[in-house]
């Protein structure tokens, strides 16, 4: 019996099991350049990492005093995102081979993101995983986003197991802040490798600094296992 069987794991999908972020930059760049807005940068971006797309919006809506609807604003970039994340989103090939090895020892698998439905779907299927993980939650599904530990149960409940059975893979403070709330252990793996030493990483059970650059597929099955 693998030593594995007993855990479950969750990902994070943005930043966590793929690139995703540049074609999120470039959907909200888009969307605000056509707002009138056109000094929008990559460092403006890392601000709203692991934050979901509607509160990214309505954030917006405050700081830049866009008028146009919140719903129709998030089916623009919602639209634009798709239309990239379908043709150019990259796997992060440490993390397809935690996934096979995974896969390789039983263990129960789903992602629970910020993302909308569509977006998790069109993204699994354009890169494969959806071979492996075929269990996800959305934060359209759920009452509140992260750092809410709302996602991540629900996915809990999905796999059939307990929250204290699980570990989530995060990218993002939210994240992280969220798999803690959930009572989860937490593999963290920032996205920006100068947020290391934020206190939501710090409480990380398993803390990769250097971020995906870092993240090594079997050393973490390792952990994983006690070895």
């Amino acid at each position: 019996m693998s030593a594995l069987n007993d855990t479950s794991v969750i990902f994070d999908l943005d930043g966590t099991l793929v690139d995703s972020e540049p074609n999120y930059f470039e959907a909200g760049r888009q969307l605000l350049a056509e707002q009138g807005v056109t000094d929008f940068t990559w460092q403006d971006h890392e601000t709203y990492v692991g934050i979901s797309t509607q509160e990214t919006l309505a954030r917006w809506k405050e700081l830049y005093g866009l008028s146009a609807p919140l719903p129709e604003l998030l089916a623009d970039k919602n639209r634009r995102y798709l239309e990239l994340a379908r043709t150019s989103t990259r796997v992060y090939p440490q993390m397809a081979a935690f996934v096979e090895l995974l896969h390789e020892a039983g263990v129960p698998m789903a992602v629970a993101s910020g993302s909308s439905r569509a977006a998790i779907e069109a993204i699994l299927a354009g890169t494969g995983l959806d071979a492996y993980l075929k269990t996800f939650v959305s934060a359209d599904q759920v009452a509140r986003g992260k750092p809410a530990p709302d996602v991540f149960l629900a996915a809990a409940e999905l796999l059939g197991t307990g929250p204290e059975r699980c570990v989530v893979l995060e990218d993002a403070v939210p994240g992280a802040l969220a798999a803690k709330a959930a009572g989860m252990r937490c593999v963290a793996i920032p996205y920006v490798p100068a947020q290391a030493d934020d206190p939501a990483f710090a409480a990380a059970d398993l803390l990769v600094r250097g971020g995906q650059a870092e993240f090594s597929a079997r050393a973490v099955v390792d952990w994983l296992a006690g070895r």
